[in-house]
């Protein structure tokens, strides 16, 4: 592949068909604390945020109170489940094996449940100590801050212009882009929604896939793309 310094994976949503499960536990959660949500309006909502932003963002829309312990109970509940039920994304495997670029994760999740999920799925073999959570980046802004996507293109050697990101969330996008980082949107998880692919392009990716099968020659032809411009 041509000239690319770096590949940036997001992981759910992208790598592991974490995020519908994700939404049901984190909605059980919030249905029960009195705001109402199915887990598909929450994957479409909140894809890409910690579970902090949103709950804050629920205490705001909802003018709702949130106990101080849900964000805990979430969070446990979530780095339980997750690494025991959670399935690679269909195709990930084998994609990974036709990337001959250097390879690492940038994610909003604790570095545990990372981790977890990849041991898992048995993707963890293809990156190795290159697994990166924003929450243990210098500031710990999680995305959309660029602040994971800059860390990791630090770590590597990397040139933004040379570093290909592959995103399921409009917040990744956004901090991929911010970060100056090309991005291939994805939408091949179960928590797709229509338009899915349109919010990805609107908030700054140049193209976007629904399966892995078609991501290595996507990442080759947009490296080919960058040698002619």
């Amino acid at each position: 592949m041509a000239d690319l310094d770096l590949v940036i994976f997001d992981c759910d949503g992208t790598l592991v068909d974490s995020e519908y499960l994700a939404a049901q536990i984190e909605s059980e959660q919030l249905n029960k604390a009195g705001f109402n949500i199915t887990p598909e309006e929450f994957a479409e909502r909140f894809a890409g945020l910690t579970t902090q932003e949103i709950l804050f963002e629920v205490e705001r829309e909802a003018n709702i109170p949130l106990q101080a312990s849900l964000l805990e109970t979430t969070q446990n509940e979530l780095n339980t489940r997750l690494p025991k039920e959670v399935e690679a994304i269909w195709g990930a495997h084998e994609a990974l094996d036709k990337i001959d670029v250097p390879m690492c994760i940038c994610s909003n999740s604790p570095q545990g449940r990372l981790e977890g999920m990849l041991l898992k799925t048995r993707l963890n073999s293809f990156f190795g100590d290159f697994v990166y959570s924003s929450r243990n980046t210098g500031s710990g802004n999680p995305k959309p801050a660029p602040d994971v996507f800059l860390y990791a293109i630090d770590k590597h050697d990397a040139e933004a212009d040379f570093t290909i990101v592959v995103e399921d969330s409009e917040a990744g996008v956004k901090g991929a882009i911010a970060a100056g980082a090309r991005v291939i949107g994805f939408t091949g998880g179960k928590h797709t929604f229509p338009g899915h692919a349109d919010k990805l392009m609107d908030a700054g990716a140049e193209t976007v896939v629904n399966r892995m099968a078609d991501l290595p020659q996507m990442i080759e032809a947009l490296s080919v793309w960058k040698e002619l411009k």
